[in-house]
């Protein structure tokens, strides 16, 4: 339950809010919210429905091994990836016209 609790916190930061902002969202008191992140108390399914619907997320990300700062890394290695994708989709396209431009060249020198 650790594991869950400290992925919870580390959710919980990244979007800014204080343990007490959690807690109002689940209605639940702090002290009872601290004892989720710190795994002190074991979290009922219905309790974890309610703790993925404030962080608007689900169960399976929220059980997975990847935190949400993996995720952070692996979504900016995404993007990256289709950037480059993007820049060699474009080079393609490029070449394509370069290609495309000497073949009308070649037809005009051969016909005159």
């Amino acid at each position: 339950m650790q594991d869950l609790g400290k992925k919870i916190k580390l959710m919980r930061q990244q979007n800014g809010w204080s343990q007490g902002d959690v807690a109002k969202k689940l209605d639940i008191s702090v002290p009872a919210f601290s004892k989720i992140e710190t795994g002190v108390t074991d979290i009922n399914l219905s309790r974890l429905e309610q703790i993925v619907a404030v962080f608007d997320t689900t169960v399976v990300e929220l059980l997975t091994s990847q935190t949400p700062a993996q995720n952070i890394v692996n979504d900016t290695e995404l993007k990256i990836a289709r950037d480059k994708a993007d820049d060699y989709a474009s080079q393609i396209l490029q070449l394509q016209q370069q290609v495309i431009h000497l073949h009308e060249e070649l037809r005009r020198v051969s016909n005159q």
